[in-house]
């Protein structure tokens, strides 16, 4: 039996996309990814090392999964759901996108990371469990978690190396941190807006006036 795991990497973030996975996996391939180490992506912490990490297992649930597919939600979808206070809505839409280009049916086991966030999906697949934490119990939502955030690494990768050669190195993933708040009071600064990258949904702007501050 097949069984779908959901979660996403970088709801929280100011800067960059939003990286929603899923990941079938049969039993075989379930207890191999296991015994690789595949787990919540969190766990592996931050830094160069983790991200390596991560790469790794990522290409190995590519390889292991029956499905492995990953969507990255644009900051402008971002901005013009949260601004609608509809950002749960926006992910429980990707998740069903993904779903249903994977093929899943009413049938297979479906598991997704949070109980408030995904139980509305049962109206579409009603046997699907909504859990809190689930990456920690699931090694198919494990693998969901490590195939987002690494999804999600790159994709803020690119974002950072696209900005190096003008601000330097962007440290701390594009979260509410001082280094991102840095990156774009420095920005905003030089060209006299935010870069296209920064969520004003998440309150950009408010933010760069509490450092000036």
């Amino acid at each position: 039996m097949r069984v779908f795991g959901i979660d996403e990497a970088g709801r929280g973030p100011i800067l960059g996309p939003m990286a929603v996975a899923v990941v079938a996996l049969e039993h075989d391939s379930a207890l191999t990814l296991s015994h690789l180490g595949v787990a919540d992506s969190k766990s592996f912490g931050v830094g160069s090392h983790a991200r390596e990490r991560r790469a790794e297992l990522a290409a190995e649930i590519r390889h292991h999964a029956v499905v492995s597919a990953c969507a990255l939600v644009s900051v402008e979808d971002i901005d013009r759901y949260v601004f609608r206070g509809q950002l749960n809505a926006l992910e429980r839409e990707v998740a069903c996108g993904l779903l249903s280009s994977a093929a899943a049916t009413r049938d297979d086991r479906i598991i997704c990371d949070g109980s408030r966030l995904f139980a509305p999906l049962r109206r579409h697949y009603p046997t699907l469990e909504a859990i809190d934490h689930a990456d920690s119990i699931h090694v198919s939502v494990a693998a969901a978690s490590v195939l987002a955030k690494h999804v999600r690494d790159e994709a803020f990768s690119v974002i950072a190396g696209r900005y190096e050669p003008e601000f330097g190195p962007i440290a701390g993933g594009g979260y509410v941190n001082a280094a991102t708040k840095r990156f774009l009071a420095a920005y905003q600064q030089r060209h006299g807006e935010l870069p296209p990258e920064a969520r004003k949904s998440w309150g950009a702007k408010k933010q760069l006036d509490l450092l000036r501050s």
